[in-house]
């Protein structure tokens, strides 16, 4: 009587077969990668899902380099060339912001801004009035500024540090407010769209026009259009004689929106972009599990104006970290 012995190992035959399988596998990896890497390239902003996930880019980033790992270690190296394109557009877009800037020879007047989204008013007062004695800003744009928070902060003394005021303090997220050290009038009614008023103000001592930005958020697939219709409200970057420019607050966007590009190219500059800070998150502040950090919350300045630094700051009861930017206007602008 005799005994077979049965190999597990694969018969010649079934090897071409298998390493089939296996090349389609990783280019099915691959193909999410680069559609993403292409809606990214193309500008397109249709849809709030992918409004939404857009913000994600710079994670979505990272994970290609593990397609592109995958597709060498197995030598496929077509895929692998394939692989080496899509990261390589992922790190055009996304590396750039890891780097500063070269920094101009400093000479101007310092200007110093904070902005912060109070979360429907719940934002410790204490914190944010410590953050404005500690880093004693110029400008503080407030976003979901209700009466009852600018109450608080009125108690807390913030007319001592910040006595000018533009804003339109509103029950719930559409309220917003422009705090300053020196006088300030209203250049406008603030941008309304879908309810989220976006306080504008001018300083003219210092030939200067402020935005507390809060357009809608991107939460359902109605407030798509109202998302877009207020960052393209936004003032244009100044140029020539006309006001410096600052944009502050909670942009519900990320430099992978197209629209904020589009805006940045009218000739803004973004404080964490330029100091080579322009990865870290900003919301949800403690991170929403599965859902990592996104960064909506941005100081854009025109680029007649010197970026200097950038920092964000936790602030209990919000789910937003505020920013803060050390900016400088040339000298003439006082």
């Amino acid at each position: 009587m005799t005994t077979e012995t049965i190999s597990s190992t694969p018969s010649p035959a079934g090897l071409p077969h298998r390493r089939r399988w296996i090349t389609v596998l990783i280019w099915i990896m691959m193909v999410p990668f680069a559609a993403w890497a292409v809606l990214r390239a193309a500008g397109w902003d249709a849809g709030f899902r992918w409004i939404q996930l857009a913000a994600f880019t710079p994670y979505v980033a990272a994970a290609s380099v593990v397609a592109l790992l995958l597709a060498l270690s197995l030598r496929r190296w077509t895929a692998g060339v394939a692989g080496l394109v899509i990261m390589g557009a992922f790190a055009w877009a996304v590396l750039p912001r890891a780097f500063a800037d070269p920094a101009p020879a400093p000479g101007g007047t310092a200007l110093r801004v904070l902005a912060s989204n109070l979360a429907r008013g719940a934002a410790d007062t204490k914190t944010i009035m410590d953050l404005v004695v500690r880093l004693k800003p110029d400008i503080l744009t407030l976003q979901e500024l209700t009466p009852e928070a600018a109450e608080r902060l009125e108690k807390a003394g913030i007319r001592k540090a910040l006595p000018h005021m533009v804003g339109e303090p509103t029950p719930g997220v559409w309220g917003s407010g422009v705090y300053a050290r020196f006088p300030l009038r209203a250049d406008q009614a603030a941008l309304n769209y879908g309810n989220f008023r976006q306080s504008v103000a001018v300083a003219p001592e210092r030939n200067l026009q402020i935005v507390s930005v809060h357009p809608c958020a991107p939460r359902f697939d109605y407030k798509a259009a109202c998302w877009a219709q207020g960052l393209r409200a936004l003032p244009r970057a100044g140029t020539g004689a006309e006001p410096y420019r600052i944009l502050a607050g909670d942009f519900n966007a990320t430099l992978d929106h197209a629209i904020m590009r589009e805006l940045l190219a009218t000739g803004y500059r973004d404080a964490a972009d330029v100091t080579g800070q322009g990865l870290i998150p900003t919301w949800p502040q403690q991170g929403w599990e599965p859902v990592p950090g996104v960064t909506l919350d941005h100081v854009f300045a025109d680029a007649r104006i010197a970026v200097r630094s950038f920092g964000v700051h936790r602030v209990p009861g919000t789910d937003h970290k505020s920013v803060f930017a050390e900016l400088e206007l040339p000298r003439a602008a006082r």
